[in-house]
């Protein structure tokens, strides 16, 4: 299938040396007009039609759990649709994940769709790697909301140099975590930084650094698409806890303890 925008998603987006230095030192970075509106429209109604589709999380919300309560989640969309892979696949973001990284490729570990529905609740404190069974700290999620994202629709909110402390890396998504990490990030003096997303802003984040959003007080979906990078040398660990080792099975099936995660 041809589809319009194709080469936009191939063409290389220029970074600047302070864009990366930022990244590097603050552990996120929030880049202008990334993808054109036009593109992310276009490719908005599949993403949204297979995550109607594909949803599980259909109670009402006061009778979720708080981790359902914060965002509908639909994972590997990708094998679902032809228009999303060329999307998630697109050589643009790959190519800017690779460069704020400082690696010579990556390789996708895998995408999903986070929707957080008007009333939605906030997404407590977290680092997504805490969930991945990675060798390093080379892994970035690219969040890319698919519409004008205020600050009452709940964008991500990222506290800087938080990658380089361990302190809640042991912390699965919950109350726990946004109280226990919450807490030590002020008193560690990391501030919590938030701002307005324009539609075709994507941002970009280490895989350990933390991170929240605020509820959705609009009466709008916030819609977003993110897919999860990692450096193409990244190695398997050893699991350290269930999360990891559902993971392992997921995303590296046939993959040894210590091989490339390259299956």
């Amino acid at each position: 299938m041809t589809l319009p925008h194709d080469s936009e998603l191939d063409l290389p987006y220029e970074l600047a040396p302070e864009q990366i230095r930022c990244f590097r030192e603050r552990g996120f970075v929030v880049l202008r007009q990334v993808l054109s509106p036009e593109l992310l429209g276009h490719y908005e109604s599949e993403i949204s039609a297979l995550v109607s589709k594909l949803n599980r999380n259909t109670r009402p919300m006061a009778e979720r759990a708080p981790y359902f309560q914060a965002f509908i989640q639909v994972t590997n969309l990708w094998r679902e649709s032809e228009p999303v892979r060329e999307f998630v696949m697109n050589l643009r973001c790959a190519r800017i994940a690779a460069e704020l990284m400082g690696v010579r490729g990556v390789r996708m570990y895998h995408d999903q769709a986070l929707y957080k529905e008007p009333g939605g609740g906030i997404t407590p404190w977290h680092a997504d790697q805490f969930y991945w069974p990675m060798s390093t700290g080379l892994s970035v999620t690219a969040w890319i909301p698919l519409q004008d994202t205020s600050l009452d629709m709940g964008p991500l909110c990222f506290s800087e140099r938080s990658h380089e402390r361990d302190y809640g890396r042991d912390l699965a998504i919950g109350p726990e975590s946004e109280k226990r990490i919450g807490a030590f990030l002020e008193e560690a003096g990391l501030p919590e930084v938030g701002e307005p997303y324009a539609l075709g802003d994507l941002s970009f984040h280490y895989g350990w650094n933390m991170h929240r959003t605020r509820a959705n007080t609009t009466d709008r979906m916030r819609r977003a698409m993110t897919m999860i990078y990692m450096d193409q040398d990244m190695r398997l660990a050893e699991p350290r806890n269930p999360f990891q080792e559902h993971d392992r099975k997921t995303w590296s099936p046939g993959t040894e303890i210590g091989d490339i995660m390259a299956s």
